[in-house]
C-alpha cells in the first residue's frame, strides 16, 4: 500500500534523510521509530505530497507521489502532531464541516456515525473548546477518516496526551487496521509502537536502520537471564486504577 525507495531529502547543508527504504501491507499498522529530528515527518510531508523528495521514489495506494499528487491526495488522510480541529464549533458540526467540504451526501448521518464510532456521542453536541485532549484527537481521527481513505498517516498522534487519553487514541489506531485502513504512525514512544504496530522501522539519522516485527526486533539481542520475582504494578497502573479508568 505504501511504497519508499532510496528516499532523501535536505534542508540546506542539513541532510535529513539520506536513502530510505520501506514498504507497508495493506491494512497494517506500520510504525516508523525515532527521535525527535530523526526525520520522521519528513517521510510524512513527501508521501502526503506535502514535500518534494530529492532524490528516490514513494508510491501511496499505486500513485507515485511525485507523478501523481492528486489521486495519492485521493487515496490518503494525514492527522499531524496536533489536532486540527475548530474549537469553536461542537464535535457534531466538525465533522459535518469536513463531509460538506469533501461534497458528500448526508453530511449529517455521517457525523453521527463517526462521533458514534469513536464513543464521543454524548459530547457531540459540545463546543469542542470543552473536549479532554484524548477527545480531541478521537475527533480529529475521525474528521480524517470522512471519504473513508484507504490510508492513513498519523503523525505524532499522542505527543502531550496523559496516560488515559493515550490509551483512549491507541484503541482508536486499532479500530482503524481492523477496518482495513492502512495505518502509518510515527512516534518516539517505544511502548506505542509496541503496543500498536504489525511491522516497525526504526529511523536514525536518515537511515533506517531495522525493519521488523516485534518479535523479530527482539531477536536482535541476547535473551536475557530468567529470574522469578513478584512483579511490582507500574505507574501506569497504578494511576488508571486510582481514577477508576483501567479498561484492560
Amino acid at each position: 500500500m505504501i511504497r519508499v525507495q532510496a528516499l532523501e531529502k535536505s534542508y540546506k547543508d542539513l541532510k535529513v534523510l539520506r536513502g530510505v527504504d520501506f514498504e507497508v501491507a495493506r491494512g497494517s499498522i506500520f510504525a516508523l521509530l525515532g527521535s525527535n529530528g530523526a526525520g520522521k515527518t519528513t517521510v510524512v510531508r513527501i508521501l502526503s505530497t506535502l514535500l518534494t523528495a530529492d532524490a528516490g521514489s514513494a508510491g501511496v495506494n499505486g500513485f507515485d507521489v511525485a507523478a501523481q499528487a492528486a489521486r495519492v491526495r485521493e487515496s490518503i488522510s494525514l492527522t499531524g502532531q496536533f489536532a486540527a480541529v475548530d474549537e469553536i464549533l461542537t464535535g457534531r458540526e466538525n465533522l459535518v464541516l469536513v463531509a460538506r467540504l469533501r461534497h458528500l451526501k448526508d453530511p449529517r448521518k455521517i457525523a453521527d456515525d463517526l462521533l458514534d464510532r469513536f464513543s464521543l456521542t454524548d459530547a457531540g453536541g459540545r463546543k469542542v473548546a470543552t473536549y479532554s485532549g484524548g477527545m480531541r484527537r478521537r475527533l480529529d481521527i475521525a474528521m480524517s477518516l470522512i471519504g473513508d481513505p484507504p490510508v492513513i498517516f498519523l503523525d505524532e498522534p499522542t505527543t502531550g496526551l496523559d496516560p488515559e487519553a493515550r490509551i483512549e487514541v491507541w484503541q482508536a489506531v486499532r479500530e482503524l487496521a481492523a477496518r482495513g485502513t492502512t495505518v502509518l504512525l510515527t512516534t518516539q514512544y517505544l511502548d506505542e509502537a509496541e503496543h500498536l504496530a504489525d511491522r516497525i522501522a526504526i529511523l536514525h539519522e536518515g537511515r533506517i536502520i531495522v525493519n521488523g516485527t516485534l518479535a523479530e526486533l527482539k531477536q536482535l539481542l541476547p535473551p536475557a537471564k530468567v529470574e522469578y520475582v513478584e512483579k511490582q504494578p507500574t505507574l501506569e497502573d497504578v494511576f488508571l486504577t486510582l481514577v477508576g479508568k483501567d479498561k484492560r
